[in-house]
């Protein structure tokens, strides 16, 4: 918009400029050429008082030189011949100075009496009429050289062009910051609309600018106050309903404290213990609005390594019970991701919740983690039949379509928004065990991943698949989908 302006600006100057400088250049060019030919009249005239004394070639010839125009052969005197005298002769024609008219012409001017301006060779011949004391017409020529005539008329044409230019630089100048006026404001808008769609809630536009972007600015500020405002109704809202599992959860806690010694009965309050630190959780999250980054992700970070460890620590006692054969690798060492801890061990108890809830017991599974510069790979995979629709796996409430009863795909989703808040992404596809791999790729910089280093991550996936063919081969049971 801002260019528009400068481009509409600068088209009428330019038309205005030309409107007025054209006809005034030649006005300009019309005076200088009046004036040459004025100053011609003037100097033709000063010889006349000689003419309506004496036609005396002598006497005509010192006065013809005694001029400027006559002293630089620019003055003739044209007298035509006398009539015949007393003793029947006839007088003679003079021509004093300079002749440049053609004879034609004089003799016209003579006739008509009249003056005249004639082209000749270098310019322009004055031809003035002055009347002899004998009744006679003799014509005095004065030679105008063409500078004359055009004196003057350069330098005002550039003289008007130079003005033309500094009313066209000085509008195109005042349009631009009539323009940014405008422009900056609406720039100001697009800019906030943008930060907050990054989740940049506090993000607000100064009213000011034109009318029209004063009030898109006002509704901006109202849009945004409301959307904070229905997000705090929400994290109200989740951390209520959260609140309202503390009343079972307490009495099946109470309940689990009475089952007496046993492995199970240790795995029940192990995951009613559990059960209440993530209700706890929630809770805390929802009532709390945590700083983001530009990216829209946690500033927290975590060691993907300690996570997994623990979270597999947990898993591997009831993989134990249901006979189900684990491989783990790529975790001895620390892996620092800008993941927060308890969002990575929701996205892992989501995937291994998936495994043993979606495969038959004695199902063996393997999860490995690898870094690769720039990002790291977490892959979960199992030796189950696999799922037969990806795409519908990872559609959020979709499962169900893809053969799972009784799952709404919330897990996965869970998993993708973690992988997606770094800039990575989530993908399904089959293992080397046989069943399904999931692999999650967590950027370290935000960066999308390239699809070379995607290909690397499935030849990764293969490496643990082969490590893990003996579980593999004890699998029985149906078909599994997470």
């Amino acid at each position: 918009m801002r260019w528009a302006l400068v481009k509409v600006c600068l088209a009428v100057t330019a038309m205005v400029v030309i409107a007025f400088a054209v006809p005034l250049g030649l006005v300009i060019r019309e005076m200088a050429s009046d004036r040459a030919f004025s100053d011609a009249e003037r100097q033709a005239g000063a010889i006349a008082p000689t003419l309506s004394i004496t036609t005396d070639r002598e006497e005509l010839t010192r006065a013809v030189l005694s001029t400027e125009p006559g002293d630089r052969g620019h003055l003739a005197v044209h007298v035509p011949a006398p009539g015949k005298a007393a003793d029947g002769t006839e007088g003679e024609a003079l021509d004093i100075g300079t002749r440049r008219a053609t004879p034609k012409d004089v003799a016209t001017v003579q006739k008509d009496g009249r003056a005249s301006i004639a082209e000749v060779t270098g310019g322009f011949a004055l031809l003035q009429p002055t009347a002899l004391s004998t009744g006679e017409i003799a014509v005095v020529e004065v030679f105008v050289p063409e500078g004359e005539v055009s004196n003057g008329v350069a330098t005002a044409w550039l003289m008007l062009a130079g003005v033309g230019v500094a009313l066209i630089v000085g509008s195109v100048a005042v349009a631009d910051r009539l323009g940014v006026r405008m422009v900056q404001p609406a720039q100001r808008l697009a800019g906030a609309a943008q930060d907050l769609g990054e989740g940049r809630l506090g993000t607000r536009v100064p009213e000011e600018g034109p009318t029209e972007l004063r009030s898109a600015a006002v509704a901006f500020n109202s849009m945004a106050d409301q959307v904070v405002q229905l997000l705090a109704n929400e994290r109200e809202l989740a951390a209520d309903l959260s609140h309202r599992l503390r009343t079972p959860l307490t009495v099946l806690r109470l309940n689990a404290a009475s089952l007496g010694e046993g492995p199970a009965a240790e795995q029940t309050r192990a995951a009613v213990q559990q059960l209440e630190h993530e209700v706890d959780t929630i809770i805390r999250t929802a009532r709390e609005q945590r700083p983001q980054t530009q990216g829209g992700q946690s500033e927290a970070g975590c060691d993907a390594s300690e996570v997994i460890r623990e979270r597999m620590g947990f898993w591997s006692a009831l993989a134990e019970d249901e006979g189900r054969e684990v491989r783990l690798a790529g975790v001895d060492r620390t892996v620092r991701i800008p993941v927060a801890r308890p969002e990575l061990a929701a996205a892992l108890d989501a995937l291994l919740g998936n495994v043993f809830r979606h495969t038959p017991e004695g199902t063996a599974f393997a999860v490995d983690v690898h870094h690769s510069g720039d990002a790291v790979i977490v892959l979960v995979s199992d030796a189950g039949p696999g799922i037969d629709d990806p795409k519908a796996a990872l559609a959020r409430g979709a499962s169900g379509r893809a053969g799972a009863r009784g799952s709404t795909g919330l897990g996965l989703d869970i998993v993708r928004r973690v992988a997606e808040s770094t800039g990575g992404d989530l993908r399904i596809g089959r293992s080397v065990l046989g069943g399904t791999e999931v692999r999650i790729w967590i950027g370290l910089h935000g960066n999308r991943p390239e699809r070379g280093r995607r290909g690397h991550g499935r030849r990764v996936g293969r490496r643990i698949g082969w490590r893990g063919r003996k579980a593999a081969r004890t699998t029985t049971g149906p078909g599994a989908q997470h």
